[in-house]
């Protein structure tokens, strides 16, 4: 699968964990573990929140493929 996110570099860069906020959105470890392996996304309401959570941008939650599409 695709990276589509970048929410355990973003967590890393706050300085936040999985557990933090999984606790935050109550929501198990689990699923953000998930979100943070790329095996499944949140969805786009869940994201908003948790751009919010970090002060960031959604756009800086996600990849930009742009370039290895242009690539391939």
């Amino acid at each position: 699968m695709t990276h589509l996110n970048r929410l355990k570099v973003v967590l890393v860069e706050r300085e936040k964990t999985g557990k933090w906020l999984a606790d935050q959105l109550g929501k198990s470890t689990c699923t953000v573990s998930k979100w943070c392996k790329n095996t499944v996304q949140p969805d786009l309401i869940t994201l908003d929140k948790i751009s919010k959570l970090l002060n960031v941008s959604i756009k800086d939650l996600l990849v930009d493929n742009r370039e290895s599409q242009i690539k391939e």
